[in-house]
């Protein structure tokens, strides 16, 4: 697992407005005072990797949803992309394109190995605020138990366990 380098648990969110894979303008705002944001970037549409990860996330997407919790999943893809990849897979949740990386770059996710855009999900709670991150390369279908886990134990009351190493 890698360390996140930029964005810290606590810290304000930062806003983007992204291009979704039916070309609607998405802002994070939009999701202020309504829902908590499991917001994932992944790196490619259509990979082995990354069509586990999106799919374990359209599988248990019920339970996001009944948790109070909208899904958001982030890749340099084109919209045209995301649109394929969203239909052929069944995708309940919005892809959005960050076609020059800025995003990604502000929310401080770092390429693994120096070459492949990195893999990291982040929890954003009704405020705007982090309270989690997870960042894994190799185990993506993790991403989604793991936020799941968080998002329970805030339901609970129980404080957020930070970034997880």
């Amino acid at each position: 697992m890698a360390e996140n380098k930029g964005l810290k648990v606590g810290e304000t969110a930062p806003e983007f407005t992204l291009r979704s894979g039916a070309g609607a303008a998405v802002n994070l705002a939009d999701f202020r005072g309504k829902a908590e944001v499991v917001l994932f970037f992944y790196p490619k549409d259509a990979s082995p990797g990354c069509t586990a990860e999106a799919c374990s996330f359209r599988d248990r997407y019920e339970d996001f949803r009944e948790a109070g919790a909208e899904v958001i999943g982030v890749s340099s893809d084109s919209s045209d992309s995301h649109k394929r990849f969203s239909r052929s897979n069944h995708l309940p949740f919005l892809l959005l394109s960050d076609a020059d990386g800025s995003v990604r770059a502000r929310y401080g996710v770092s390429k693994t190995l120096g070459l492949f855009p990195g893999r990291t999900t982040f929890l954003i709670d009704r405020e705007g605020v982090v309270r989690h991150i997870f960042s894994s390369q190799f185990l993506p279908t993790k991403h989604v138990s793991e936020m799941l886990g968080v998002l329970r134990s805030l339901r609970e009351g129980k404080p957020p366990t930070g970034d997880r190493p």
